[in-house]
């Protein structure tokens, strides 16, 4: 079992920053990739950026160039950089955890973290 929780979330103006922080248990955070993703009112979630076991990332066209994902296995940790906010980034931004084992996928999903971009 792991379990997901993330912070950093706020409101911040147009063009501003915020870095979110994904605090994960378990013992082996390093085997799983770890996503952010959002949801907006009226909206679909969405994925905004992964970050696989291999070190690999990508991103959503969307965030490409403003966000930056990155993790800190050491601390259990991922992050999500946020740059050059926009008022269509205000969403719930989720964090996920995932990994297969065979043909069973272990996926945890925290509880979202609220980001708003207003004037």
């Amino acid at each position: 079992q792991v379990q997901v929780v993330e912070s950093g979330g706020g409101l911040v103006q147009p063009g501003g920053s915020l870095r979110l922080s994904c605090a994960a248990s378990g013992r082996i955070f390093s085997a799983y990739t770890m996503g952010w993703y959002r949801q907006a009112p009226g909206k679909q979630r969405e994925l905004v950026a992964i970050s696989t076991s291999g070190g690999s990332t990508n991103y959503a066209d969307s965030v490409n160039g403003r966000f930056t994902i990155s993790r800190d296995n050491a601390k259990n940790t991922v992050y999500l950089q946020m740059n050059s906010l926009k008022p269509e980034d205000t969403a719930v931004y989720y964090c996920n955890a995932y990994r297969w084992l065979g043909a069973l996928k272990y996926d945890y999903w925290g509880q979202g973290t609220q980001v708003t971009v207003s004037s």
